[in-house]
């Protein structure tokens, strides 16, 4: 599926070299290969491609920094992986990754109601948890509150935020978010 992806994002972009949201999806595709690099411990190659994946988000994010199909996926990419990371490496993930999410969320806000339980809780629960990384608790509380509020009482998303609102503690990865999708499982 991985190259698949990787093979569709080139194709269009081929076609149209501007085109935002593939450059972002070969980007994040580009992304998940630097990881297995760096997990077969080669460090050259994960380093070339992790460098590539960055860039192509970047651009991405520059031709069109106001379209949710951008932004979501290369934020969600970004901030699961900063999860992983020591705080000095997980910091410019977490900048660039926070700024995808609140873009989105200022792009949605008058219709968080309207959007899937999925949508809705990856948007706020990923705001929310990375603000709780960068020790900013007060930001963090105002989105975990809307986690709590906006979300059913059943779902991991609002089990998670009235985790971090009892304890005050940043989220162990699992409970941070992606769940019922691709890595949540």
């Amino acid at each position: 599926a991985l190259e698949r992806g990787i093979k569709k994002s080139e194709a269009v972009l081929a076609a149209d070299p501007k085109h935002a949201e593939a450059m972002v999806w070969l980007g994040t595709g580009i992304f998940y290969q630097s990881g297995i690099a760096f997990r077969n411990g080669d460090q050259a190659k994960g380093m070339e491609l992790y460098g590539k994946s960055i860039e192509l988000m970047k651009k991405a994010v520059s031709l069109d920094p106001q379209n949710i199909g951008v932004r979501i996926p290369r934020g969600a990419v970004l901030l699961s992986a900063a999860r992983q990371m020591s705080p000095p490496l997980a910091a410019p993930l977490q900048d660039d990754g926070l700024s995808d999410y609140l873009t989105a969320y200022e792009l949605q806000k008058n219709m968080l109601q309207e959007m899937s339980t999925h949508a809705r809780g990856e948007l706020l629960l990923g705001i929310a948890d990375t603000y709780s990384r960068k020790g900013d608790n007060a930001k963090a509380e105002e989105f975990f509150t809307m986690v709590k509020t906006l979300l059913p009482a059943n779902t991991p998303y609002a089990k998670s935020a009235a985790k971090w609102l009892e304890t005050k503690q940043p989220l162990a990865p699992r409970e941070a978010g992606c769940f019922g999708c691709h890595v949540g499982k």
